[in-house]
This record gives C-alpha cells, sequence and structure tokens, in this order.
C-alpha cells in the first residue's frame, strides 16, 4: 500500500435470467494504482495492475472501468455470497516416459497454461488453455492470433469449418471470425466435461454421466442420463451421439428417442475420438478399443502401458495414436499391432489429433507439439536422431480478438459492402430472431446469431451465410452492425 492512502475497492458480480453467469470483477485503487481482478466466480482469476501519473487519474481510470461493466449487467455484490459454476478439471498426473527414444518433435509451443483443447485443419491449427487464451498456428507453428475468452477453454470443437471453443463459464463460443461469439449457455447445473457439435446442435456430457443436447437456437432439445458418472466422451454423427463414461460407451438417437446400444469397455472412458463407421474409446485401463457404430461391437484393442488419455486416427483408421499417463505416445496399426512407442519430451498428451503425417498434441505442461509421424522420422527417432526443436514464441503485436458483449461493441458501417449479407433482428414469440433481409435467402429461417447483440429492430452485415441441414443459417466471417 502506498504510505498514507486508503485502498478503495469494488467488487461487482454479473447476474443473468437463469443464473447462467458466474462472472466476477474487481477495482481496487491504491494511490496512483489500479488493480483489476476478473474471472469464474469462486477461482482466483486474473490479476492486471497499471499505475498512473495521479492520483485523480488512477480513480478517473477505475471510475470509467467500473462504469462500463455496469452498462453491460454487472452489479455491485458481496465476495462469497453466491456460489460458482461447479467447475470439474480432470486430475492428471503425468509421469516420465519409460520408452528408450523420443519422438520427432519439430515444434513445441507454450501456451503459458494447462491445456487440452486442439483443432488442426487444413490451414491452421487452434490451441485453447485453462488461462482462456485461443491461440492459432499455421503449420510450420507460426502464430497468427489470439482469442481472450472469459473463462477457461475444456476442448475445441469443429462442425464443418466454424470452430468452437468450449469454456468453464458455461458457454460455447463461435471462433469462425475476427469477432469470437457465445454461440450456446449451457445450464449452470451442468458440470460440462466435454463437447462436440454437429450440424449445430450441441451435445454436452457432463460429471453426473448426463448428455444433454442442445438446438441451433440455444435451446435444450433433451437429456438422457447413461449408466455411468463422469462422462469424458461425446461424439456425434447424423445416426447417433455416442457417450462415454466411466461404465462404458452409450450410443442414443439423434432425436433423444431412446438408447441404440451400450457396450461396456475396460475401464472408465477418458476421451473419445470417430472416424465414420467407428468410435474409439481410450480407458484408464490402458488401452484404446474401436466400436462399430452400427451395433457398438468392440471390433479392436490397442494395448498401451499406462491410462490413455487422448487417442485420435489417421484417416479411416489407418493408423491408431493413443496419449498415455506417462508422456508417452504410440502408433497402432488397424488391427491392434504396435508399430512404436516413443516419449513426448515434455508431459502427456492430453489431446490430440493426426493430420498429413504429423501428430499434433497438447500435453500436461500446456505445449502444442508438432511431431513429425512419417515413416522415415519415427525410425531414425528409434535409432536416436530426432530434429532439433524449435521453441515458438508469441510475435510481439499479434492481433488479439475478445468476445463482443454488448451491440454497441461492434464496429459499424454507414452501409452493406458489396457481396454482404444484411440481417435483422425481429421480436417473436418473445424471443428475438435474426432474419435474413438480402435476396436470395429464405427469409423464413432463423439465423445462429450472437444472443449479447441481439436488439429488436437492428441490422447486422455480415460477410457470408451458409444454410445447414436443421434449416438454418450460420455466419461466416466478421459481423458489423449496420447504421
Amino acid at each position: 500500500m502506498s504510505a498514507g492512502s486508503t485502498v478503495s475497492t469494488t467488487y461487482l458480480e454479473l447476474s443473468q435470467e437463469g443464473d447462467g453467469a458466474h462472472k466476477f470483477y474487481e477495482v481496487s485503487v491504491d494511490g496512483q494504482v489500479v488493480t483489476v481482478r476478473y474471472g469464474r466466480i469462486g477461482a482466483a482469476g486474473q490479476t492486471q495492475t497499471t499505475t498512473f501519473a495521479s492520483v485523480a487519474k488512477a480513480r478517473a481510470a477505475a471510475a470509467k472501468k467500473v462504469g462500463e461493466k455496469v452498462r453491460k449487467g454487472y452489479a455491485p455484490a458481496v465476495p462469497g455470497q453466491r456460489a460458482p459454476r461447479s467447475v470439474t478439471r480432470r486430475q492428471v498426473a503425468s509421469a516420465p516416459s519409460t520408452a528408450r527414444a523420443v519422438a520427432p518433435v519439430l515444434w513445441r509451443f507454450g501456451t503459458g497454461s494447462s491445456a487440452f483443447g486442439i483443432h488442426v485443419d487444413d490451414d491452421r491449427c487452434w490451441v485453447g488453455n485453462q488461462s482462456g487464451d485461443v491461440f492459432t498456428l499455421d503449420h510450420e507453428g507460426n502464430v497468427l492470433a489470439r482469442f481472450q475468452l472469459p473463462d477457461g477453454v475444456k476442448c475445441l470443437v469443429a462442425d464443418d469449418f466454424w470452430i468452437y471453443a468450449g469454456c468453464d463459464d458455461g458457454r460455447v463460443y463461435d471462433l469462425s471470425s475476427k469477432l469470437p461469439f457465445a454461440a450456446y449457455d449451457i445450464a449452470a447445473d451442468v458440470d460440462i466435461f466435454w463437447l462436440d457439435i454437429h450440424e449445430g446442435v450441441l451435445d454436452v456430457s457432463d460429471r453426473e454421466g448426463r448428455l444433454t443436447v442442445i438446438d441451433h437456437e440455444d435451446e435444450h432439445q433433451w437429456t438422457r442420463r447413461s449408466q455411468g458418472e463422469h462422462a469424458w466422451m461425446v461424439r456425434a454423427d447424423d445416426r447417433a451421439v455416442y457417450h462415454g463414461h466411466h461404465r462404458g460407451v452409450t450410443a442414443y438417437a439423434p432425436d433423444g428417442s431412446g438408447e441404440l446400444w451400450h457396450t461396456p469397455t475396460r475401464g472408465g472412458v477418458l476421451f473419445g475420438w470417430q472416424e465414420d463407421d467407428t468410435v474409439y474409446a481410450g480407458t484408464a485401463h490402458r488401452v484404446v478399443q474401436r466400436l462399430s457404430k452400427a451395433t457398438g461391437a468392440v471390433e479392436a484393442t490397442y494395448a498401451c502401458d499406462s491410462a490413455v488419455y487422448s487417442c485420435a486416427t489417421a484417416p479411416g483408421g489407418r493408423f491408431v495414436f493413443a496419449g498415455d499417463a506417462a508422456s508417452s505416445v504410440y502408433c497402432f496399426d488397424r488391427d491392434g499391432t504396435r508399430l512404436w512407442k516413443l516419449g513426448t519430451g515434455g508431459g502427456s498428451a492430453l489431446s490430440m489429433q493426426y493430420r498429413d503425417e504429423r501428430l499434433y498434441l497438447v500435453t500436461t505442461d500446456g505445449s502444442l507439439v508438432c511431431v513429425d509421424a512419417s515413416e522415415a522420422a519415427v525410425s531414425a527417432a528409434q535409432r536416436g536422431t530426432v530434429p532439433v526443436v524449435r521453441d515458438v514464441k508469441l510475435a510481439a503485436a499479434l492481433p488479439t480478438y475478445a468476445p463482443a458483449t454488448t451491440a454497441t461493441a461492434v464496429a459499424t458501417v454507414a452501409q452493406a459492402p458489396s457481396g454482404a449479407v444484411v440481417v435483422e433482428c425481429v421480436q417473436h414469440n418473445g424471443r428475438v430472431r435474426v432474419h435474413v433481409v438480402s435476396e436470395g435467402y429464405d427469409g423464413s429461417w432463423n439465423v445462429q446469431f450472437p444472443r449479447a447483440i441481439r436488439v429488436p429492430g437492428a441490422r447486422y452485415v455480415v460477410d457470408a451465410l451458409h444454410p445447414a441441414s436443421g434449416g438454418f443459417y450460420r455466419v461466416r466471417g466478421e459481423i458489423r452492425r449496420l447504421l
């Protein structure tokens, strides 16, 4: 504390209908120093400290910050009175690898916090950590952009070319454009373990072994409770939703009409993967098991030497990869023969994805690791020859994007640019929906759109709209408000 000064603290919490928001914002002024602390209620949160030229300027800056939050819906509160949202993080231990050789790592990027989320597509690699950061990199490890989300990232999932981040605040953010937005809001009593999205329908698995399904308009569709708890796996396609928990894998009809099959696995399921006709379950009893989507029958078992934290496949299941609790990564052929086992060189792989002879891992130390999984590179690694790892650093002027929480936070344009699409917020049955105004679209279809910026009568411009099979449009590109 500054000599002779008095610390002034303002504590705010965000309360929304349905008790869905669980965020706090605290501003303290100590002389010329302003300290801001924010995050999920019940957690320590993140802290930022700024020193101003005078006490008056510090107080003015603090008042401005408080005013901004109040206008966004925050209200004065007493710390500790409101229960935090229930959040369970997987308890993981990572022992040193027993493999004699280390994997041929090409590059490694430290995110700065423990991380589970990963997605790799043709253009980019995505990684999300428990501090709420999502980074995008190219395939050579150059960092392209950073998204700053309000809470820890649980997982990253793709639905066609839309990318979503499921966060500990109970929201699922669409990261497909420069302006991330909350596309789904999950009920506060759901302790989220994992998520998947298929054709705009969100599937949520949780601590209690429940499966909750939410449609593209963020409306609850159905809930089922499986035989087991701790459901770390959910994968979905046109034929079923595949739910993995501590008693095995259960498949449900997409419309919730009933259970299609249930298969006990060798140990509780800790991770899931899918191909067109099969699902893969990594378990606590040191195996990955391949199950038929049609019948649930176990078609193959891939034996590891420790609990399996993650798994992935080459296209069609030609190769099966697994990461265990002892910092090793494995490759098997389709029938279950182990082809190799190598150390990661930096913790256990909590999630992974294979693409174009490269295996991308997110490890317990919060790093995104790119492994050369080609036959030549692995053979050289087994002989003790590996490339020099390139440690990727953040760019000095990295583009950073945060979600818009009010309509006034969105960029505006005086007129729609050529080729852009105009949409309008309309009041319908007590809810604000978004419909297309531009010609060439079905005006009766709803548009999946950020709820936080819906204002009746407001018009927005988007770069493009794409139809989804459920009879709605999804936004592609930047969202701007039309004046």
